[in-house]
């Protein structure tokens, strides 16, 4: 038995209803209905086709954390995105101490530009 076209076309809107609805329950549709549509690192604005570039950062990393109030996400562009995960790579790289090495981590990028002042500050006899 062969399908009319009203049959056709009710289930196309439907199935059509149906996706659209499985979309806005995602998380990034949920997070593009609570914030603004701007980079919440660098304040681009996005609409239109651009909107696409706009993506659903997870605060604490975790993609199965996703609140109803949006309080693990942040909107970033996929620049700001790629980047704020690039730091964290950077981060656990330099968190690897190798073997035999005897410094002192935490002070090895530290700068006094106070070093030596009161030496300077003392009157020369």
């Amino acid at each position: 038995m062969a399908l009319n076209k009203n049959t056709r076309t009710y289930a196309n809107v439907t199935q059509a209803n149906k996706l659209q609805q499985e979309r806005e329950n995602t998380y990034r549709e949920r997070a593009l209905k609570l914030f603004p549509w701007i980079c919440a690192h660098c304040g681009r604005e996005f609409e239109g086709k651009r909107l696409r570039e706009l993506t659903v950062h997870h605060k604490d990393h975790n993609h199965d954390n996703n609140p109803p109030d949006g309080s693990n996400w942040e909107l970033l562009c996929i620049y700001c995105h790629d980047n704020e995960h690039s730091r964290g790579e950077v981060a656990d790289a330099y968190d690897t101490v190798t073997a035999g090495d005897t410094s002192d981590s935490e002070n090895d990028f530290v700068d006094n530009p106070f070093a030596g002042l009161s030496d300077r500050l003392k009157p020369k006899v």
